[in-house]
């Protein structure tokens, strides 16, 4: 059991029958629909801290066809960012990534996801403290699991060869995501300057 994802409250806000993100929206880089289907896709959900150095992180990976910013985790349908940041929807900050697997892989992009956050941090990265800033993957198969957990236990390994503490990072199965707001949408490409350092560790991961 993973210590500080499982702080999170079983009482949960109401939270509404309708998304916070109306539909159509564009991807900002992308141009296609957010919710736009890709035949012979897979999707990654990873937690990696503030939302918007995440999603830009992977719009960059090759291989990747759309990202989005939004909420699992948690209880709360279609929750509000600021219900999330009030701690009483369970959500974590999550990026959706689709991905063309004849492209890229499952493993690679958890190379990055680990590589550019400090999972050893809990429920925080630097500055942003709060359960919705933990460190969290969520799987969408058993080969995901599988994907997952290795390299998060071989990652273990490279941390602590580097003098870096216990890994918190949880693998847990993909529930309901919800899409945030409009304005979190490819936030660092609307606002080039705006605020979401990169916490990583400097480490590589040895198991790509």
């Amino acid at each position: 059991m993973n210590l500080f994802t499982h702080r999170r409250t079983d009482r949960h806000l109401p939270g509404r029958d309708e998304p916070v993100l109306a539909m159509p929206f564009f991807h900002r880089i992308f141009g296609d629909p957010l919710d736009r289907e890709f035949p012979n896709a897979e999707v990654a959900y990873l937690a990696a801290g503030c939302f918007w150095g995440v999603e830009k992180l992977f719009w960059q990976q090759p291989g990747v066809l759309s990202t989005a910013a939004g909420y699992t985790g948690g209880g709360t349908p279609n929750p509000s960012y600021k219900e999330v940041c009030s701690g009483l929807t369970g959500h974590a900050e999550t990026v959706r990534i689709v991905f063309d697997p004849a492209e890229t892989s499952f493993e690679r992009l958890l190379a990055v996801f680990f590589e550019n956050h400090d999972p050893t941090q809990g429920d925080r990265q630097g500055n942003d403290v709060g359960a919705q800033y933990r460190s969290a993957i969520y799987v969408t198969s058993e080969a995901q699991r599988a994907t997952a957990e290795r390299l998060r236990d071989q990652f273990q390994r490279d941390l602590a060869a580097a003098g870096y503490g216990a890994i918190t990072t949880a693998v847990e199965d993909a529930g309901a995501w919800y899409f945030a707001e409009a304005y979190h949408q490819q936030y660092l490409d609307a606002n080039p300057r705006g605020y979401c350092p990169v916490h990583a560790t400097g480490v590589r991961c040895s198991a790509v």
